[in-house]
């Protein structure tokens, strides 16, 4: 297989995410936020593009206001764009929309786009399965992405059960899964990565 032509695609590692509500418990941030970084470090010194989005619910919205300190990256990810990075504010969960990314990767001839931060259950998600009808490939890092429990009138899950259960969904269709680490060593070797696909998964989950 030809090598893939990558990005970083950095979403919503924002202040807002490390406390109140929306604060991401599985993996914790403690630990998913030294991943992004080294997902970070490791695409700019590959030369990889980097892209960072920051979602924004308008002034004076309860969460995402862009007056607000929440609103901010976490200086961990701020310290780290490169130069000639692409930002963009973003007000759906997808990546995509109104931000212009879709265009900056086509300019860059890019066909696979890995994807970091926040969160699992919402942009991450959405993202990852609009990003098939852009013809663009998608590698999500397990640790270096987190979830929060959810509960309300559908039901009830933790943010472990909920995370986990997303990966296997993305690794299933629209994403090949991996850790930081392994897709630090397929950027290094220029490997594509592997993905399962609906018909394996299914057929792996009748024989569980």
């Amino acid at each position: 297989m030809p090598a893939p032509r990558r990005a970083l695609v950095v979403i919503d590692v924002q202040q807002q995410y490390f406390g109140g509500p929306l604060e991401v418990q599985h993996p914790p941030h403690a630990e998913s936020l030294p991943r992004i970084a080294a997902a970070i470090d490791a695409a700019t010194a590959a030369g990889v593009p980097v892209a960072v989005l920051q979602h924004t619910s308008g002034e004076g919205a309860p969460v995402f206001d862009p007056t607000t300190p929440e609103w901010q990256l976490h200086p961990e990810v701020e310290q780290r764009v490169p130069a000639g990075a692409f930002r963009s504010e973003k007000q759906f969960g997808t990546v995509f929309a109104g931000t212009g990314l879709r265009d900056w990767l086509r300019e860059r001839d890019v066909d696979t786009i890995a994807l970091v931060g926040f969160m699992t259950n919402n942009c991450v998600l959405v993202s990852a399965a609009e990003a098939e009808t852009h013809g663009l490939a998608v590698e999500v890092l397990s640790d270096a992405t987190g979830a929060i429990a959810l509960s309300n009138e559908a039901g009830s899950v933790d943010a472990r059960t909920l995370h986990t259960t997303l990966m296997a969904l993305l690794h299933s269709n629209w994403a090949a899964v991996t850790d930081t680490d392994g897709w630090v060593q397929a950027v290094g070797s220029g490997a594509p990565l592997a993905g399962s696909n609906l018909v394996v998964s299914a057929t792996q989950g009748a024989a569980r």
